[in-house]
């Protein structure tokens, strides 16, 4: 009988038996750093009211994933422009991180992961030196110029931007409904917020900033910003009056 090409091919041991052929080793699990686990940890973090039992959440479950988010952000993205050394930069956006984890809200259908990455990003995008220098413009936001011409209209300023602030944050859900509107109106508001640390801040620095934050384009942010920019005038006329702005709805609306 003779051998076929497939007899031939098998290959035999020491003693002339067939040598079994070799099986694939089994894929080792990979663990999700920030999984699940993680994002239950944040929610009992969140509704725990004793800060010992915080603190050991967030150092047995919570903190290895936030360092580690930290990291491949800022490696992801290249925000290679910071001042401060790698490990300072990280442990920034991690402190970020922690005080800003009771906002998540997991009721609303987020993942842990999307919602810190972002959150991330954004301060990112707020602190990188590059964004700033590579914005050049003349074109300042006309409704909230910090530029003091006087002592008194600078604190004037100052105090007419706070008061937006709070009643833009309160209200963004009565003023938009669609998603991307007010993911778009949350970015602004928390640039105002950060308007101190941001150089060149105006409005083509802002627009760069929250497609960036958003990844909406320019008529969108647009729309957005004139709904603001409507309702500012009617609010400036109280502030003017009382240097307070009221959070009532049944005012505005």
């Amino acid at each position: 009988m003779m051998a076929t090409k497939k007899d031939k091919d098998v290959k035999l041991t020491k003693a002339g038996k067939p040598r079994k052929k070799p099986g694939r080793k089994p894929a080792k699990n990979k663990k999700v750093y920030f999984g699940m686990e993680v994002q239950d940890a944040i929610v009992r973090y969140n509704q725990a009211e004793n800060t010992s039992t915080k603190n050991k959440i967030y150092g047995q479950e919570i903190h290895k994933a936030f360092d580690k988010l930290a990291e491949n952000i800022i490696n992801t993205f290249k925000f290679s422009y910071f001042d401060a050394p790698f490990v300072d930069t990280k442990a920034e956006v991690v402190s970020f991180l922690v005080m800003n984890i009771h906002k998540y809200d997991h009721t609303k259908g987020s993942k842990a992961f999307s919602y810190f990455s972002v959150v991330a990003k954004n301060y990112l995008i707020l602190h990188n030196n590059n964004n700033y220098k590579k914005v050049k413009s003349h074109d300042d936001i006309s409704v909230l110029d910090n530029r003091p011409t006087s002592d008194n209209k600078k604190h004037y300023l100052e105090d007419l931007t706070e008061e937006m602030i709070i009643y833009f944050e309160t209200n963004i859900p009565t003023l938009f409904k669609k998603r991307k509107d007010i993911d778009v109106a949350y970015s602004i508001i928390e640039l105002f917020k950060h308007r101190d640390e941001i150089e060149n801040f105006n409005k083509k620095s802002l627009y760069i900033l929250i497609r960036e934050m958003t990844d909406v384009d320019t008529s969108h942010i647009t729309k957005v910003v004139n709904v603001f920019r409507k309702k500012y005038k009617t609010i400036l006329s109280e502030f003017e009056q009382t240097g307070t702005i009221s959070n009532d709805k049944s005012k505005f609306f």
